[in-house]
């Protein structure tokens, strides 16, 4: 069989809505597999220079703010499941599957330099007949993250080299402060437990897609509320 290509995921992803109705799909993978990169390619190439029909909606969002994780005892856990409102989260993509003729949906953002959410930062209009929203936790079976699965069409599970992943995950944390010591700190400490949580899941997606699909991240976005990185 012929390897997967990006060209295939365009093909599929295009393939999504149907009978007038609005599509989500899922793309997952654990922290540093590239799903923020796919995620924006597969916007861009879709959209191309008509009328934006295929929105972004970031899982990142959702992280409970600093203020809250101080008062529930888990900031020094910041990313891992219990970190995020996964109920809010399951609850906007219902949302935007149902009220696809209703208007503009606002959904929230995440500011990397500041590390915390912003409200009503991304805004989904009516014409959006695909959301592609991404996280790690997409496929994640307990408690509210059930629900997340629910209101996918499908998920796909991005697959790297570990120590590719590794690099580019401690190379992300550097880039918005850390230093090289501290970055490598919390990538074994923190990321690296979430990420051996998020692999279990890979089994159970619609589509594994290999790194040779991958596309190659380039130099990052300025930041701002609607760009999170995994």
């Amino acid at each position: 069989m012929a390897a997967l290509t990006f060209d295939d995921l365009l093909a599929r992803a295009r393939s999504l809505p149907g009978d007038g109705r609005r599509a989500v799909l899922g793309i997952t993978g654990s922290p540093g597999a590239g799903k923020t990169t796919l995620a924006e390619h597969l916007v861009r190439e879709l959209n191309g220079a008509g009328d934006p029909w295929v929105a972004h909606v970031p899982m990142d969002g959702f992280h409970l703010a600093d203020v809250e994780l101080d008062r529930l005892g888990r900031r020094d856990r910041k990313g891992a499941p219990d970190t995020f409102d996964a109920a809010g989260y399951a609850a906007l993509l219902g949302r935007l599957r149902e009220e696809a003729g209703d208007g503009t949906v606002y959904a929230p953002g995440f500011e990397r330099v500041l590390e915390q959410p912003i409200a009503g930062a991304v805004a989904v209009e009516r014409a959006a007949r695909l959301v592609v929203t991404e996280g790690n936790y997409l496929l994640l079976g307990t408690g509210a993250w059930a629900r997340v699965r629910a209101q996918l069409d499908e998920v796909w599970f991005c697959e790297l080299d570990e120590q590719e992943r590794l690099r580019r995950l401690i190379a992300r944390h550097e880039e918005f402060g850390k230093s090289h010591e501290q970055a490598v700190a919390w990538v074994m400490r923190s990321d690296q437990r979430n990420a051996e949580l998020v692999a279990r899941t890979r089994d159970t997606a619609d589509l594994v897609v290999p790194a040779t699909a991958l596309p190659v991240p380039h130099e990052p976005p300025p930041a701002r509320a609607t760009t999170t990185r995994h």
